[in-house]
């Protein structure tokens, strides 16, 4: 029986010189800053450059991406009308699936080939952009949708994040809940080849087009496993109640052998580097709307399970309540994991695009042995194949 790794656990794939976890400061670097100077210095746009270009901007390179961002912020009335044909209970990950696939079916059109819609570095730079741009538009509209609320149209005299936010609230937002969500991008923006971000570059590898491993991307995050996980850490806070409820919760949910989302990571085995910074913006949401509840409760928790399993938590932990504090529903906590990872995404898809080969892995069969149909007889062809030497590699 071969070597096999489950989920490709350690397993090598490729080379990327967008993002690792330093094992030696268990910290993760974007294009070697740390993420956590990044979140506190940066805004998203100046990230977003970096993970593209692998530099920082300089303020007119900066200025020159804002411009171009705010160029594409307004949705298409044919994207609006996609999204609309979708039933107001869709997963909002539903919807921006939809939605993506449209605006690529729009920007793709009138190619006369396949190969034609891949486009060149500088198109999928392009494109990147206006995904960046369009994804907050495409949450707002969706979560306002479902509240039976009109549409916001975005500002220009606004950067990323707070522009984000008008468009969902329709309120000028405080500085402190701008900051926070700030952060909150950033560390969502890039992890290496986590299991989105493989499924866009294997789509890639195929010569397939950027806006098509968007799409795969946005189907590999929905999972709970993956995405997901910040919804689900609301869900078990809520079920919980209050800091007074968690040890008996615990008992049970561990009797039971229950997955207690939001705790443990592939990647770090001393605790998710991002969470401190992350833990830091939610300390300072629970301050800006006074709600000492949703830390004792969040304390409580972690200390009693850091405790019992001595695992810790991961970026989802922090980012549930703190999404949940600025005002987003529950199911739009993995679309804003989508808004800020379009920017790893893209970059990992056009680096792909820059040295490519086909990811086609092999698998070890576990099946019946050859047999063959009663009553059948090869033809001359068949058998001339079977017998042809192999193929020289390379």
């Amino acid at each position: 029986m071969s070597d096999i790794k489950k989920g490709l656990a350690g397993v090598i794939a490729d080379e990327t010189a967008i993002s690792k976890v330093n094992p030696e400061t268990n910290t993760l670097l974007y294009r070697g800053y740390p993420v956590q100077e990044l979140a506190a210095t940066q805004p998203f746009e100046a990230v977003a450059y970096l993970l593209w270009h692998g530099e920082l901007p300089d303020e007119s390179q900066l200025a020159e991406l804002r411009a171009t961002e705010r160029r594409h912020r307004h949705l298409a009335p044919e994207v609006k009308a996609v999204v609309d044909l979708q039933p107001a209970s869709a997963h909002p990950m539903d919807e921006l699936r939809t939605a993506v696939s449209a605006l690529g079916a729009m920007d793709t059109a009138g190619t006369d080939n396949v190969l034609e819609a891949v486009g060149t570095a500088e198109q999928n730079l392009e494109r990147s952009i206006r995904l960046f741009a369009a994804l907050p538009a495409l949450v707002a509209y969706g979560q306002r949708r479902r509240r039976g609320l009109d549409p916001i149209e975005p500002r220009d005299d606004l950067a990323y994040a707070a522009n984000f936010l008008w468009m969902t609230f329709g309120e000028d937002p405080d500085d402190a809940v701008v900051d926070a969500f700030n952060r909150s991008m950033i560390l969502y923006a890039e992890h290496s080849f986590n299991a989105s971000t493989f499924t866009a570059r294997v789509i890639t590898s195929t010569l397939s087009d950027l806006y098509s491993a968007v799409v795969g991307a946005i189907g590999a995050l929905k999972g709970p496993l993956h995405g997901g996980a910040n919804e689900a850490v609301l869900h078990i806070l809520e079920e919980i109640g209050s800091a007074a409820e968690v040890g008996a919760w615990l008992d049970a949910a561990l009797a039971e052998k229950r997955k207690i989302m939001g705790f443990g990571h592939r990647v770090y085995k001393r605790g998710d580097s991002r969470v401190p910074t992350m833990k830091a913006a939610l300390d300072s949401l629970v301050a800006h709307y006074d709600r000492p509840d949703v830390a004792e409760l969040y304390e409580t928790l972690e200390r009693e399970f850091v405790a019992r399993k001595g695992i810790y938590p991961n970026l989802d932990y922090p980012s549930g309540p703190a999404y949940n504090l600025i005002g987003f529903d529950t199911v739009t906590f993995t679309p804003l994991f989508v808004a800020a990872r379009i920017t790893g995404w893209t970059a990992h898809i056009m680096e792909q695009q820059a040295s490519n080969a086909l990811i086609r892995p092999l698998s070890a069969y576990s099946g019946p042995d050859e047999r063959h149909v009663e009553g059948y007889v090869p033809d001359e062809a068949a058998a001339e194949v079977a017998e042809r030497p192999e193929e020289p590699v390379g």
